[in-house]
Parts: C-alpha cells; sequence; structure tokens
C-alpha cells in the first residue's frame, strides 16, 4: 500500500498571553521545567512505549482542527509532552519542559472499510509511529484515508502512564475537538498517591514479586522466541451472557459470590490456552492480572490520577486443575487473588519505595516480560474493559475499530471491548505457532 507522508512536526503544549492568568486555579498546570521522579508504580511498569490503533470512519474533522483540540489538550497533560532525564541523584525523572508529541500525517490513496478489519497477520506498521531512538514520550500519527476516514496510531511510554490514564487523555482530546470542557480535570499528584506511612512497614516481598535481580541466574533466564503468533478472539454478548450463567450455575453451593464479565472470560481463557499448550498435568501454571489501584487505595484516588497505579495478582494451580475442575473454581481462584491485592498491599508497596530510594548500587528492574519473551506455562493478562477508550468521540461517532498490534510476549492476553454490531469482547493473544490451530477449534467450547 502506498503512504503518502503530508507531514512530520513537533506539537507543543497550547500557549497564550491570556492562558496563565485563566488557569491560576486550574491543579492540572504544572509550572515549566519541573522534575517529577518517576514514582515506585511507574518503575514497576513494562519499559517500553504501547501501541494502539484507532479507526473511525467518516466524517471526521480536519487533521488542522484534531492538531489544534491536541495542542489544548495537552496544557493539562504536560507528562505527555515532557522528556525523560535524570536529576542530580542520578534518579530518573520526567522534566515537564513543553518539548512537545510528535505528530505525523500520512495519506493513504483508498478506504478505510477496504482496510478493516485489522488483524495480527497484516502488517499495520505504515499506520504507526517508529519508535527506534526516539526521545518523544508520545506520539500521533494521523493517517486520512480517501474516503475521510481516519485510523490514529498512538505509541506512549508505559512508565509515563498506563491504560487508564491514557484511555481519560484520549476522551479529553476528543472532548476539547468537539468544543466541551474537560470535567473533572487530571489529578496529577504523583507524590501524594505514594506517601508512606510512618514508619513504612513492608510486609510482602516486593523485591522479588514486582522486581527481580538484575543479575539472572540460569534457571530464571527468561526464553525468547521470534516466531509468536497473534491472534484475535471474538466473544459475543450471547457467549459472554451464557458463560456467565454456566459459573453462576456451577457455583450454586455459594449464591451469593458474584464473578465478573473478566473474571468468567479469563477462566475460560486460561482453561483454552492450557489445553491447546499441551502442558503436563502436574506442572503449575500462573496469571499474572493487572489490578487497579485506585479504587483500592484508602482514601480512594481520583480515577483522573494520570500516571502509573497498577499492581498484579498471581493465581497460580495446577495444570489438572484449570483443565479439569469447573468455570466457578477457576474464576474463584482469580477472583481471591485479585482481592488479595488491596489497600494493605498497595500501602506495603508505596513503603517499599520509600526505604528502597536510598539504596546505593543496581536499579530495580521490573518483572514485566520483555519482548520476545515465552511465558509458557504462565500468562500475563490486562483487562482494558472498564477503561474510557469506547467513549471517544471526535464529531463522528465512536470508533469502528480498536487494536493493540503490538504484543510479542507468547502468552499475553488482553480483553478489549469489542467494536462489532452487538458488541461482546475480543481476545487479543499470543501464542506459539504450534498452539494455534487447536486454540482456535476449542475457545468458544464450554467443555
Amino acid at each position: 500500500m502506498a503512504i503518502g507522508l503530508i507531514s512530520n512536526t513537533i506539537l507543543r503544549p497550547y500557549c497564550s498571553s491570556s492562558s496563565s492568568s485563566d488557569d491560576d486555579d486550574d491543579q492540572s498546570v504544572i509550572p515549566n521545567d519541573v522534575l517529577v521522579p518517576l514514582t515506585i508504580f511507574d518503575k514497576a511498569a513494562f519499559d517500553l512505549h504501547v501501541a494502539v490503533l484507532y479507526a473511525f470512519n467518516p466524517p471526521m474533522p480536519s487533521n488542522e482542527v484534531l492538531k489544534e483540540a491536541l495542542s489544548k489538550v495537552l496544557v493539562h497533560y504536560p507528562h505527555l509532552a515532557g522528556r525523560f532525564t535524570t536529576d542530580n541523584q542520578g534518579r530518573t525523572c520526567i522534566i515537564l519542559n513543553n518539548a512537545g508529541v510528535r505528530v505525523t500525517e500520512t495519506y493513504l490513496p483508498t478506504t478505510l472499510a477496504k482496510q478493516l478489519p485489522f488483524h495480527p497477520s497484516k502488517d499495520v506498521s505504515h499506520l504507526l509511529p517508529s519508535v527506534e531512538g526516539i526521545e518523544e514520550l508520545c506520539q500521533i500519527q494521523l493517517n486520512r484515508y480517501a474516503c475521510g476516514g481516519l485510523v490514529i496510531g498512538l505509541t506512549s511510554h508505559h512508565r509515563v502512564a498506563d491504560g487508564q490514564s491514557m484511555s481519560s487523555f484520549f476522551v479529553a482530546w476528543a472532548k476539547f475537538v468537539r468544543g466541551l470542557d474537560v470535567d473533572p480535570l487530571p489529578y496529577h499528584d504523583r507524590f501524594a498517591i505514594s506517601v508512606p506511612r510512618n514508619p513504612p512497614k513492608v510486609e510482602f516481598d516486593h523485591n522479588s514479586i514486582e522486581f527481580k535481580k538484575t543479575t539472572i541466574s540460569p534457571d530464571t533466564t527468561p526464553v525468547f522466541s521470534s516466531s509468536i503468533e497473534t491472534l484475535i478472539i471474538h466473544y459475543s454478548t450471547e457467549f459472554t451472557n451464557k458463560l456467565k450463567a454456566k459459573v453462576v450455575e456451577e457455583n450454586n453451593c455459594n449464591p451469593h459470590q458474584r464473578f465478573s464479565t473478566f473474571e468468567c472470560l479469563l477462566s475460560h481463557a486460561w482453561k483454552k490456552v492450557t489445553q491447546a499448550r499441551g502442558l503436563d498435568l502436574e506442572e503449575c501454571t500462573q496469571v499474572r492480572v493487572a489490578v487497579n489501584g485506585r479504587a483500592r487505595i484508602k482514601p480512594a484516588v481520583p480515577m483522573e490520577y494520570f500516571g502509573n497505579l497498577v499492581l498484579w495478582a498471581y493465581p497460580k494451580l495446577k495444570v489438572k486443575e484449570v483443565l479439569n475442575e469447573s468455570h466457578a473454581y477457576i474464576a474463584k481462584a482469580i477472583h481471591d487473588e485479585v482481592a488479595r491485592v488491596d489497600d494493605k498491599y498497595f500501602k506495603s508497596f508505596i513503603d517499599f519505595g520509600e526505604i528502597t530510594k536510598g539504596d546505593e548500587g543496581e536499579e530495580l528492574e521490573a518483572t514485566a516480560p520483555e519482548f520476545a519473551n515465552t511465558l509458557c506455562p504462565n500468562l500475563e493478562v490486562d483487562s482494558w474493559l472498564r477503561f474510557q477508550f469506547h467513549d471517544l468521540d471526535f464529531g463522528g461517532g465512536g470508533p469502528c475499530a480498536f487494536f493493540p498490534p503490538n504484543i510479542p510476549v507468547e502468552g499475553l492476553l488482553i480483553f478489549l471491548p469489542s467494536c462489532k454490531e452487538g458488541g461482546g469482547v475480543d481476545l487479543v493473544l499470543s501464542l506459539m505457532p504450534e498452539h494455534v490451530h487447536l486454540f482456535k477449534q476449542i475457545s468458544h467450547s464450554m467443555d
């Protein structure tokens, strides 16, 4: 597909002579050149750019309108327009210097309808900004089609913000395009959300749960593979409702316990991936489940907090349990482990961050998997089902497609709200090629 490059520029936050007086009471606006050290939650996040593609059918506002609104919304999200640096203590920081985000504009001489649906086997790299050797923390590519449709390609560094934060940013951008105010504004007090107790009290082994030793022994060296296959499985609303009803029926001994859509679907996916992998029945399999701390920390942190505030639960079972026990049994194992990542756990992690501030020597290394890792027999799971991605409306309606195009980690699963008519859930996952065919065959079997 021939693609025409229109422009490739740095877009800086909007500045006007009246903005300073207008924003005196706006706590989302932070003075320039402030150094913001990474929090302990930032350090635990993936150290890489996360890519997402959004497709919108015509009509869509012009690129100029989109860029003008983007410039204005960046005033309220200064971290995205900043850069990584180090302070005089050698700590990694974000400098809020308004250096800007990179905006690339392209033109494709075809219709969007001919290019959809997105599929992992398609090469979509031309729709995304390159992340090789860049200093920008956020990049946006506006891919305009002959029909007027638009695909927005985004990359943002995960140590700046998590998925909840980036979904809020996108919704705010769309509101600016439509001439609406952003309400509520983002909450930026990273210090306030990570204040340790006095004295600090570390109650869990965070040095080996969220972080690992920088010297890796032969027994813990990750397995890398260049032959990982990514696929998308659609679970309709009808399928999801049947699955949830099945879980309720299986759990009739405890009628007061209810499981979420995510817990039910993950119990199903865990079963099917484990079966497709052909694992030994006595082997253990573990799932690393992302847990949003905003509602778990007491007092609760505003959902508008912009940064990282995620830890992980680790439900673990034997293969024979995953294969032979009921969906409700698996869902309960997931639910119980997620419930343990509570206020006490988050407070312990914050205190761990405080006591490691003065440590000299090697920096903490997160246990988040690297690209090309093979996690088998384990899984890494993210749910984007409660994010605001699908509240996006730039004036022509919500996205007609939504896809994280680059997840080359075997065993990584992402649950997304589907853009298909009728809704449902899309599961994006990566597996070894030899496991893909069987997984596709059994992915909708509830046996």
